[in-house]
């Protein structure tokens, strides 16, 4: 198939690209910690701490400092592959509220710290983690504190 007729195609609505894939608007988030990440297949604590840095209505991304995670072998290598796919629950001490979810993607961004991706479960309503997005504070809105 040509070029051309394939962007006539694309026009029609007929072949679209993966850009209309992400629905939910994400949010940069500010001052978010969660605790006791912890993985639901075997009841194991996988980090102490973590920070949330983004979020949108289908899940949130945390960053992880790898003095933070609790098995050894985790901290020892470079690599978090090994959780994608678990679903995990996590606190957030500063709203008192239990999540649960299942980690989508784990990278290692450099200098000590993993970025975690978690989508919601399918349990939790739309609405509800609409409304938690729009509770979570953007940058700088916790400094103005005074």
């Amino acid at each position: 198939m040509g070029f051309a007729k394939l962007k006539r195609r694309s026009q029609k609505g007929v072949c679209k690209m993966g850009a209309e894939r992400r629905v939910a608007e994400r949010k940069s988030v500010d001052a978010v910690t969660v605790s006791d990440i912890t993985s639901l297949s075997n009841y194991t604590v996988i980090a102490k701490y973590g920070s949330v840095v983004d979020a949108s209505s289908s899940g949130f991304l945390l960053h992880i400092e790898r003095g933070d995670l609790i098995p050894k072998e985790l901290r020892q290598n470079l690599t978090l592959q090994e959780l994608v796919g678990q679903q995990v629950v996590l606190y957030l001490p500063q709203m008192n509220l239990d999540l649960d979810g299942s980690i989508t993607r784990a990278d290692h961004k450099g200098k000590g710290t993993f970025e975690m991706a978690i989508t919601f479960s399918p349990e939790v309503p739309e609405y509800w983690r609409e409304c938690l997005v729009d509770l979570l504070p953007g940058p700088g809105e916790m400094d103005s504190e005074d």
